[in-house]
């Protein structure tokens, strides 16, 4: 048992999950089909090769400056709920309570929704399936994933570890298979031009956000911090190993594209994966990396039907949320009521995405507000509670963490100038914590 045991006193869930377990869910977590499609739209704002690799390098490094401030938090309390456990302990229970619900409600079960929907319709071009197929593929595909977390977290992880180590082999394989392949030019990777065009660098900005949003996923691990052995160990080791293998991964995928494809043609392209495939290996190639986003959008799935339910079972835990979403299985000992309200959340939310599609464009907006949130706690609780034990210590404090700070802070502002209906329904659902806050718990004015 870790020495430095601080999780709620109502919390029976137990410690099952090790150092691989957890890199395995920030790996899960962060890789689905971001990378595979996101590669245009960043190329689309680029001028040359060497910019481009260099924006996903400093989107990892900027990541892991995020990663820095939720080591420590993660580690200094080692509980289930993430980013809610670190702004009602930093702030109020009503920051807390706000960033908990928009997390539940909108980021994770929006995010359940969103990759079911999109595995189900990759699924659908395979088997030729119409709108009700997909629709009838995503409910099941919620429900099973579900099942396989509800009966128990080490069936969860299995599923994780396996897919997880899966997409990894196949991208380091898939790689080393496209690199010697005669299809591909490495002069695709170098420019002519040795200067750089007026504007670059704000163009450079802009295209972070989207390679921000591929790395996204990286904070899993704290969400179930109540179930690692030894968390003030395992939560640091894990945020930066996961996230090491993601930034490797994604480098080397680039330059499996740029070899492929020249950043001209890149610029645009809606699946690059699949174009780089085919231009290397042919049609058959194209297939196999489908088959490979397939995989890659399950495995995140699953990763995020694990986490989100630790949150609304956090948050129950201390009264802030619906009655009985604290209980915990008496025999598989999982979070299972908070798990069956995600799951029916999640299929409500498939069930408007048939009618509304761009509803849920809205949840990247409310990961940006809510990893900033969390950045923010770190700062506020060296300062209230400065006594309090570290097991690990941000490295690079204040100046590393700050670096993600604002990085989120200009996406936000990009995000809700250029997208302004979508940031603004985000706004609104966070909004609607406030009335339920109070309905919740009639005692909290009182109170506070």
């Amino acid at each position: 048992m870790n020495r430095h045991d601080d999780r709620h006193p109502r919390d029976h869930l137990e410690r099952e999950l090790g150092l691989f377990d957890t890199t395995m869910l920030c790996v899960s977590s962060i890789i689905g089909a971001g990378i595979f499609l996101t590669p245009g739209t960043v190329a689309e704002l680029l001028p040359e090769p060497s910019v481009f690799l260099a924006v996903w390098l400093v989107g990892g490094l900027l990541s892991l400056a995020g990663a820095l401030a939720n080591a420590e938090l993660g580690a200094m309390f080692p509980r289930a709920g993430g980013d809610y456990v670190y702004l009602r302990e930093a702030y109020h229970p009503l920051a807390g309570f706000v960033v908990g619900w928009l997390s539940f409600f909108v980021i994770y079960a929006g995010t359940v929704a969103t990759l079911a929907v999109g595995f189900a319709d990759g699924l659908a071009r395979f088997l030729g399936l119409g709108d009700a197929g997909v629709a009838s593929i995503a409910v099941l595909t919620i429900a099973a994933v579900s099942a396989v977390n509800y009966f128990g977290v080490r069936k969860g992880a299995r599923l994780n570890n396996a897919t997880a180590v899966l997409k990894l082999g196949a991208i380091v394989a898939l790689s080393a298979w496209a690199l010697t392949s005669s299809h591909g030019n490495w002069a695709h990777l170098f420019s002519a031009s040795h200067s750089l065009p007026p504007g670059v660098w704000t163009n450079f900005g802009l295209a972070l956000s989207p390679v921000l949003f591929s790395y996204l996923g990286w904070n899993a691990p704290v969400y179930v911090a109540s179930e690692i052995h030894s968390p003030g160990f395992t939560i640091p080791r894990a945020l930066f190993l996961g996230l090491g293998l993601c930034i490797a991964a994604y480098g080397l995928l680039n330059v499996v594209y740029l070899y492929a494809v020249p950043l001209e043609e890149i610029r645009g392209q809606a699946n690059i994966g699949e174009q780089a495939a085919r231009v290397l290996f042919g049609e058959a190639g194209a297939t196999i990396v489908a088959a490979l986003v397939l995989a890659s959008v399950l495995g995140c799935l699953n990763a995020t039907v694990l986490v989100g339910p630790r949150i609304a079972y956090a948050m129950a835990l201390d009264g802030y949320f619906f009655p009985g979403v604290d209980r915990v299985h008496d025999r598989y000992r999982t979070p299972h009521s908070a798990i069956v309200a995600q799951a029916g959340t999640a299929i409500a939310l498939v069930l408007l995405l048939r009618q509304f599609p761009s509803v849920l464009d809205y949840t990247t907006f409310a990961i940006v507000l809510a990893t900033a949130a969390d950045t923010t706690a770190l700062y506020a609780l060296r300062i209230r509670q400065p006594h309090k034990l570290r097991p690990y210590r941000a490295w690079g404090y204040p100046w590393l963490p700050a670096l993600y700070l604002v990085a989120n802070v200009f996406i936000a502002a990009v995000m809700l100038s250029g997208r302004p209906l979508e940031c603004g329904i985000a706004l609104v659902v966070t909004a609607t914590a406030l009335p339920f806050y109070w309905y919740l718990n009639p005692q909290a004015q009182r109170a506070h």
